[in-house]
């Protein structure tokens, strides 16, 4: 039987035109991240599944590629529990593993750390548009600064990226973790409530206040916490300046509303719109959850127009360095969706500036081998002076060689017969 030639589900092989544009956008984005000071760092792409499994990735800890023990350590005839035959697993993101490195190596590092990290992680999750079972994540990070300094420095990083890159009109979604808990505490909703009432508010977008509603009753909350709730929606609706929507909820919330979250949030608006650079909007929106439990503080996603959802989010996450040395230290990241930035790009017919000239030689098969030498040092020449020059053996087909060739970006073509 002959073995399969097509990729594993979910993950791809990826083309030579493809590749062009993506190590264009891989350099746009560690360019522009430099600029900022923020420094490359590499993590291994396994990490020990208790690591993962720490109830910090939300649902993502449904989707990790679990990796079983290997050689002795694998007895599966006594083996009774999961953690029996399984002790890696695959990173389904970044932060997780930037946590243990930091951990690990906080006194090798600078403080405040701002750390660039760009590399492929894993999820067991359904393949569509845009999603992938492997797929690069570009991540920034500060750890060490207590202050919404940190979000300013992220957004600006992350927005200026995205504008180099050609994009417009997109949006900034930013909302704070100690205001969605406010809202819900106003509304009569318990602590121990407030995850599940997340969970629903998560898919405002997708079915509605109405389909809010309809999912928080059957879940069984009171009528009167419910209406309370929507009120406060209901009352947002048309809002989206920072100022204006905090205005709104000081007024509607009184002492439930930290005073703290919402001065950092006014702070953080007024110094992301007066420093931007990219054209885009900065929208406060109350329906904004995150899926990660490990998110403290503010939150923040990409909003592309031409997507029709998020490409990239992050937050503030102040508690998950503790996990590993139990002291809390600050930290906030910012994620870009780099496949989803690349699949618009390729879609719009996106050509990757700055390319060398491409010059083909053709060679015929019996070209005498003093000849070939002569040829071979002429293309080290052109290469010497920047050209990108392949040699290779003249095809049978010589058309259809020249055609795809040229399809590729070769604009000159010479040829060399043994004659």
């Amino acid at each position: 039987m002959a073995l399969a030639k097509k990729p594993v589900n979910g993950m791809k092989d990826i083309l030579p035109e493809e590749m062009q544009v993506r190590d264009y956008v891989m350099g746009v984005i560690k360019e522009t991240y430099r600029s900022y000071g923020f420094t490359p760092i590499e993590t291994p792409c396994m990490e020990n599944i208790a690591n993962l499994s720490s109830k910090q990735g939300g649902e993502n800890e449904k989707l990790i590629f679990k990796v079983l023990k290997r050689g002795e350590k694998l007895d599966l005839a006594s083996a009774k529990e999961e953690s029996d035959v399984v002790d890696y697993g695959m990173r389904y993101d970044l932060t997780v593993p930037l946590a243990r490195f930091y951990a690990n190596h906080s006194n090798d590092l600078p403080s405040p750390f701002k750390a660039l990290q760009m590399g492929n992680v894993w999820r067991a999750d359904r393949p569509q548009r845009g999603r992938y079972r492997q797929f690069m994540q570009c991540d920034i990070d500060i750890l060490g600064e207590p202050g919404n300094l940190a979000e300013i420095e992220l957004i600006l990083a992350t927005t200026a990226t995205i504008g180099k890159l050609g994009f417009r009109g997109f949006q900034i979604r930013i909302n704070e973790r100690r205001i969605l808990k406010a809202m819900a505490a106003y509304s009569g909703f318990s602590e121990e409530e407030f995850d599940t009432v997340f969970i629903i508010l998560d898919k405002m977008d997708k079915i509605g206040l109405d389909g809010v509603e309809e999912e928080l009753g059957k879940s069984g909350f009171p009528d009167g916490a419910i209406r309370k709730y929507l009120g406060l929606f209901r009352g947002l609706e048309g809002k989206t300046e920072v100022p204006e929507c905090l205005l709104y909820l000081e007024e509607e919330l009184g002492d439930f509303l930290d005073a703290e979250a919402a001065a950092s949030l006014k702070e953080i608006a007024e110094s992301v719109n007066a420093a931007k650079q990219a054209e885009f909007d900065l929208v406060f929106d109350p329906t904004l959850v995150r899926g990660m439990s490990y998110y403290t503080g503010t939150i923040f996603e990409i909003a592309m127009p031409e997507f029709g959802g998020s490409c990239g989010g992050g937050g503030r996450y102040d508690q998950m360095i503790g996990k590993f040395t139990g002291k809390d230290v600050p930290a906030c990241g910012f994620s870009i969706g780099f496949e989803r930035i690349v699949l618009l790009l390729m879609e719009n017919g996106f050509q990757a500036p700055g390319q060398p000239e491409k010059a083909a030689y053709l060679i015929e098969k019996n070209y005498p081998g003093e000849k070939l030498a002569q040829v071979m040092r002429q293309a080290q020449e052109e290469r010497n002076r920047g050209k990108q020059v392949l040699v290779a053996r003249m095809n049978k087909n010589k058309k259809f060689q020249k055609e795809k060739l040229a399809a590729e970006g070769y604009t000159e073509i010479r040829e060399f017969f043994a004659r």
